[in-house]
């Protein structure tokens, strides 16, 4: 087995990959043992063409004798919005304008987050053969992980863009700047936790089954189902302005209720809908400044999730 970076023989050197052999090809096995984030990123940057193609092997593998291939990318978020239409529309009636595509449109952004903290968290795990047999930047492998993901999600954004279609509804074009800048917080945020827990579940195996449970309390904390507007309005009249605040903490809701309010729109509804979404229909300083705080959140999770990474990931080798 090939030593850990720690031992490596010249700090300053760097692996050398060709993609044209494979992501295992001609790795040499030094590497820099610093926990700077810099240093690390550097090494990863020098890595791109083993990200990248570490990406493409992901997204492939998912597919393989596949019938449909990546179709099944398009078909999990309309089964979702075909049972959640079904129950909150037609069985229990809930009232609301549209209800389907406010379901879709907070289901492929909470789904972003979702999907790259499981696939970054597994990431270290699924990568032990390539671990123990050659040495590279291990962040590259939660970076492709989450990656792959990326690009999922903007095949599932392709859905969402069919169902403004087919409501013919008009999304808010004055916001649309503020939707990249959501997508790169999640990004961000589910990178940096994904990384921290890559790290933790090498030493305990049951992080990834309690993360499971962590997201599935996470989907009912966030406003996909109800409406931001139900909750935070019954927050605000039991313990005062201040309530709403409760419901902001989770980093999260922000990101979410800034899509909605963009895609889902509630401006475009009649007098007596838009009544129902009084606090989504605010000015765009409420929105930054929620952003704001979820950028944070995001840069906070990055930064610590990379560092323990860094230190952790010396001891790969040897635990996987």
């Amino acid at each position: 087995m090939v030593a850990p970076a720690a031992q490596a023989p010249s700090p300053s050197a760097v692996p050398s990959f060709h993609s044209s052999s494979g992501p295992t090809a001609d790795l040499v096995e030094t590497g820099s043992s610093s926990t700077r984030i810099s240093d690390r990123l550097g090494q990863v940057w020098l890595q791109r063409d083993l990200l990248f193609s570490l990406t493409k092997r992901e997204l492939t593998v998912r597919h393989r004798n596949s019938l449909i291939g990546i179709f099944w990318n398009l078909l999990n978020p309309l089964l979702h919005l075909t049972v959640y239409s079904v129950v909150f529309t037609i069985i229990l009636n809930s009232g609301y304008h549209r209800q389907p595509l406010k379901l879709l449109t907070g289901m492929v952004m909470l789904g972003l987050f979702t999907t790259s903290v499981s696939a970054a968290t597994m990431s270290a795990t699924k990568g032990a053969p390539l671990i123990k047999k050659i040495w590279f930047a291990r962040e590259v492998l939660p970076f492709s992980a989450v990656a792959a993901q990326v690009v999922t999600f903007f095949s599932r954004f392709l859905v969402l863009v069919v169902g403004l279609i087919m409501f013919q509804h008009r999304p808010e074009w004055s916001m649309m700047w503020m939707a990249p800048l959501a997508v790169v917080i999640t990004i961000a945020l589910a990178t940096g936790i994904g990384m921290l827990l890559a790290g933790l579940n090498v030493l305990y195996r049951d992080v990834s089954h309690f993360l499971e449970m962590v997201l599935m309390a996470l989907f009912w904390l966030t406003p996909i189902i109800y409406p931001y507007d139900l909750v935070a309005a019954r927050l605000i009249e039991r313990l005062g302005p201040s309530g709403e605040y409760l419901m902001l903490i989770n980093p999260l809701v922000p990101l979410v209720v800034t899509f909605q309010r963009i895609f889902y729109n509630p401006a475009t509804f009649v007098p007596e809908q838009q009544e129902k979404f009084a606090l989504m229909l605010r000015p765009t300083s409420w929105y930054l400044q929620n952003l704001a705080w979820s950028g944070l959140v995001a840069a906070v999770a990055l930064y610590v999730g990379m560092r323990v990474f860094a230190r952790m990931e010396r001891d790969f080798a040897d635990r996987l």
